[in-house]
């Protein structure tokens, strides 16, 4: 006669010698004890809450390279003409949204920052304006003017970035060229079209 798996199975635990099931009562209470844990509750909260905030916000900020407090900072993506970054460094665009970092902390501010740029690229501003100061006299001297200039080129809605003139802000605040919104390209797509037609 040939054994089935459930006779080789029986026979297996038979071997093992005295081995019965857990009562009901008893495996209610082992998984009740695991979720009652407060600790492996908050563990778990906490994973999850860190998964989710780094899927909505992509901006790194694990090492950034320091800039000095007196040091100007810049960026320019491949596809900027010389002219429109040089209008950008001079100030001569209109800034159309500011955001203050004053009084943030870093994570405070790279979540801010990341928002900043999302509701400007909604609300189709082409430059706007942060202020993040130089940090003189720190213990770690412009350490949010470090990290602003480290989270900007990580976001593909920023063009280019300088140092802002005097009047703006100086080595305190920084210019942010963004692109056009898919929205504001369309329009002026069909615009331009418009003008070309006989």
């Amino acid at each position: 006669m040939e054994k089935t798996e459930l006779d080789e199975f029986r026979g297996a635990m038979g071997a093992l010698g005295d081995i019965k099931p857990l009562a009901p009562e008893q495996r209610e209470s082992a998984l009740k004890k695991d979720a009652a844990d407060p600790l492996n509750q908050r563990a778990r909260r906490e994973a999850a809450t860190a998964q989710t905030y780094r899927e909505l916000n992509p901006l790194g900020g694990e090492f950034v390279e320091p800039v000095e407090p007196h040091d100007p900072i810049e960026f320019k993506r491949d596809g900027v003409q010389n002219g429109v970054y040089r209008n950008l460094r001079l100030g001569k665009y209109t800034v159309d949204a500011r955001l203050d970092l004053h009084h943030h902390t870093v994570d405070m501010a790279r979540s801010a920052l990341y928002q900043f740029v999302r509701d400007c690229m909604e609300a189709d501003v082409r430059c706007a304006l942060v202020t993040h100061g130089k940090g003189e006299g720190r213990k770690t001297p412009a350490m949010l003017k470090s990290c602003v200039n480290a989270w900007l080129p990580q976001l593909p809605e920023v063009l280019a970035f300088h140092s802002a003139q005097k009047q703006h802000g100086g080595l305190g605040a920084t210019y942010v060229l963004l692109r056009k919104s898919e929205r504001k390209r369309q329009q002026n797509l069909e615009q331009h079209q418009r003008r070309t037609r006989p």
